[in-house]
């Protein structure tokens, strides 16, 4: 049985998410504002935050590949060529034997996230595989039944949680919608050809409805025994009612069965808000009541969006640990953020923990490094929000009542020199570079304004991937 793990971890550390461009949930551009004054609070306070971590971590870790995604049999998905399918998803299955994360530390990742300035997690308490990081009682498929099941930490969602919220984090559950170990949703009796149930749930109404049941107990489980929680990020956003499947929806490619899949969103929302007052339900993709805030991933939206939404985007090319994975650039993640926010959005930065449960030392060193600049700039991000005028160039602006935050991004070492932009005019004739003590004039030239940076700026503000400069407007 090891040699065959070992085997098939050697064949598999090799796929990446080149393709998981194929997986993207896409943006609908439309949005229902929610009514509950509890959640409208809780959106407001969520998007006050601002920059957040999203935490993949579940079976896949293991061998380091992409995030379920494997088990699922569509023509953009690879695998070893030596493996049949049915191998292939034995050997998946199974990885439940041999995750055992010893060193699992949530208190080293709530540190790391806090230090880069982050303000809520959302950590995947299941993904798609079905696999759940929590102590369910509606399967024996969980972290507390293999290996790790006697260790003080097994419940590992409880104790994710709690370390975050030591650090005043708001708390949010990553729920797949789609589970593909379930034998009501993927039915061993029939093949398993794309990501959707593999059965005509019309004609089989008592096994869906089986389904429907074990994820609204699976849910509630979440919300009534692991605290206060803030946000329930569901995925899967293909399960969803035949009604919302509309020209735009099919337009994005994904294949969609004749029926719908509907697991009565209403009946674990009104638990959810009954257990967790004014909690933030983000059904992604699901445009109507459910979706309190949009969700593009791997992208920024090309203009500014006025409801509420957020990117999400991995730290590497993939959601969960990969090694040797490329990751981006601190300069890179900045600026990223920076557009994000000027545009009205949050940032959700995925990362994902090695299979022995510690986030990456090299990453927790860049994650330092992006809460550096967010000790000096911070004032520029969190509370703001987007301007009419949010962007000229490479200058970005944000605001907080009649307050203005010219966010200047620079390339790494990039001369230092001048700041203009059109727009935005300061009402006074100083404004501040956030990190400096001595305020800075501007002048007005050609209709835009200028101003001219001191040649004796200490390192710690010369040499960072954005100026802030801050001032009042007309």
């Amino acid at each position: 049985m090891l040699r065959r793990f070992l085997l098939a971890l050697a064949c598999l550390i090799t796929i990446a998410a080149s393709a998981q461009t194929d997986n993207l949930h896409r943006q609908s551009t439309v949005y229902e504002p929610p009514t509950d004054p509890a959640v409208i609070a809780k959106l407001e306070e969520w998007q006050d935050r601002k920059f957040g971590m999203i935490i993949h971590w579940g079976l896949y870790a293991v061998p380091g590949i992409m995030e379920s995604w494997t088990l699922c049999s569509e023509d953009w998905i690879d695998r070893p060529d030596h493996m049949s399918y049915n191998d292939y998803k034995e050997w998946y299955w199974n990885l439940n034997a041999v995750f055992n994360p010893v060193n699992f530390d949530p208190g080293q990742w709530a540190a790391a996230a806090d230090a880069a300035g982050m303000k809520y997690v959302v950590f995947t308490t299941k993904h798609h595989d079905g696999f759940s990081m929590f102590d369910t009682r509606q399967s024996d498929y969980k972290i507390t039944s293999g290996p790790f099941r006697d260790h003080p930490r097994a419940d590992v969602t409880r104790h994710v949680f709690d370390a975050f919220r030591e650090k005043d984090m708001l708390i949010g559950a990553y729920f797949s919608k789609p589970d593909w170990h379930n034998p009501n949703f993927w039915w061993d009796k029939y093949a398993t050809p794309d990501r959707n149930v593999n059965y005509d749930i019309r004609k089989y109404p008592e096994r869906w409805k089986a389904y429907q049941d074990f994820t609204y107990k699976q849910i509630e489980e979440l919300m009534t025994g692991y605290g206060a929680v803030d946000i329930l990020w569901l995925d899967g956003g293909w399960v969803r009612p035949k009604h919302t499947v509309t020209e735009e929806v099919i337009a994005w490619g994904a294949p969609i069965p004749e029926f719908s899949q509907e697991i009565d969103m209403d009946s674990i929302a009104t638990m959810a808000r009954r257990e967790q007052p004014g909690i933030i339900i983000a059904d992604r993709t699901v445009h109507g009541p459910y979706e309190n805030y949009q969700t593009p991933e791997r992208r920024v939206p090309e203009e500014k969006i006025d409801n509420p939404w957020e990117s999400n985007l991995p730290f590497a090319n993939n959601w969960g640990y990969v090694p040797n994975d490329e990751f981006k650039s601190v300069h890179t993640v900045l600026h990223t953020l920076v557009e994000i926010v000027a545009k009205g959005g949050n940032f959700l930065l995925g990362v994902g923990p090695t299979p022995d449960g510690l986030i990456p030392l090299d990453v927790v060193a860049r994650l330092e490094t992006i809460g550096e600049w967010m000790d000096i700039n911070g004032e520029a991000i969190y509370g703001t929000r987007a301007v009419e005028h949010y962007q000229d160039g490479d200058v970005f602006f944000t605001g907080k009542g009649d307050q203005r935050f010219a966010i200047a991004l620079r390339e790494e070492d990039a001369p230092l020199g001048e700041i203009t932009w059109s727009g935005n005019v300061p009402a006074g004739r100083e404004l501040r570079l956030l990190g400096y003590e001595r305020p800075l004039r501007w002048e007005q030239k050609n209709g835009r304004t200028v101003v001219r940076l001191p040649d004796n700026l200490p390192a710690a503000v010369g040499d960072q991937a954005a100026l802030v400069l801050a001032f009042a407007v007309k």
